[in-house]
């Protein structure tokens, strides 16, 4: 039983990074390497509230200068200045 979840996870896993959007466009000429970041983190809940995905519910500017920002000060990799992230 313990080896059936392990496997239903890494599909899920896998399934999520093999569907994921290359780039997503935002606002302010941000663009956002998503499957680079599933890729990187392999966790969607970093981000995410469900493991599968979806929208990030109240998701805007402060959200994402606030969440971007730590946690690529917290894995020392990123960017954490403006034109870093704005480069358009």
């Amino acid at each position: 039983m313990k080896k059936m979840i392990i496997a239903v996870l890494a599909v899920t896993v896998f399934a999520g990074s093999a569907f994921a959007a290359d780039v997503i466009e935002l606002k302010k000429g941000v663009s956002f390497k998503h499957k680079a970041h599933v890729e990187a983190l392999k966790d969607c809940k970093k981000c995410h509230a469900k493991a599968e995905g979806g929208k990030i519910e109240g998701f805007g500017k402060e959200s994402a200068h606030k969440m971007c920002k730590e946690c690529h000060a917290d894995m020392k990799k990123g960017p954490t200045a403006c034109k870093g992230c704005h480069s358009k």
